[in-house]
């Protein structure tokens, strides 16, 4: 490359950087946003009035806290999930085969738009189900199989459980109306 259009390139891009950056500041300093609070950007985005529903709501993944609110996938009305095995009330032991049944719907990997589609998410242990307007995060207690898995292993201690399957769409956001299986308990012996 000849050195007038290096040069040139240089200037382009330390140009665009500082228009950039100037673009960003206001000249007001900004106060950190806490956890729960929202950004006077994000209030406009969602609406002065929003009912407490129609909110983002907040999650963490791997150490970042996110505020999000999606707009949910519609489920054809024949979709249904089931947990093939165990049966519910099984004494089993650990590690617990899954075995994941769908019908109505096809399962695909997550990031995977195709219409009537979506992917398992289990969840062991909740006594209370997470929103179904995000994105579902990852934990102990709600296992992603966004590769379309249909079974798992799982590690489970010793004592009575429970297991529930809920599909999700590519973004994880559970479908409208949302695909659940019906909660079984299982003992680990």
């Amino acid at each position: 490359m000849r050195a007038p259009l290096k040069v040139l390139l240089i200037s382009v891009l330390f140009t665009t950087g500082i228009l950039l950056q100037g673009c960003s500041d206001n000249g007001e300093e900004e106060e950190p946003v806490s956890e729960n609070q929202t950004t006077p950007d994000e209030q406009t985005t969602m609406g002065e009035q929003a009912a407490p529903e129609e909110q983002a709501t907040t999650e963490e993944r791997e150490g970042v806290t996110e505020t999000t609110s999606m707009e949910r996938k519609s489920a054809p009305a024949d979709a249904e999930v089931t947990i093939l095995s165990p049966e519910d009330g099984a004494s089993v032991t650990s590690p617990v085969t899954v075995e994941f049944g769908l019908e109505g719907m096809e399962v695909a990997e997550a990031g995977s738009d195709q219409e009537n589609t979506g992917h398992h998410h289990l969840l062991v242990d909740l006594d209370e189900l997470p929103p179904m307007d995000a994105p579902l995060p990852s934990t102990d207690q709600i296992v992603h199989f966004g590769g379309g898995q249909t079974s798992t292993e799982l590690e489970l201690e010793p004592g009575e459980h429970t297991l529930q399957l809920i599909m999700g769409d590519s973004g994880h956001v559970p479908h409208e109306p949302p695909v659940m299986s019906e909660k079984i308990t299982v003992t680990v012996e």
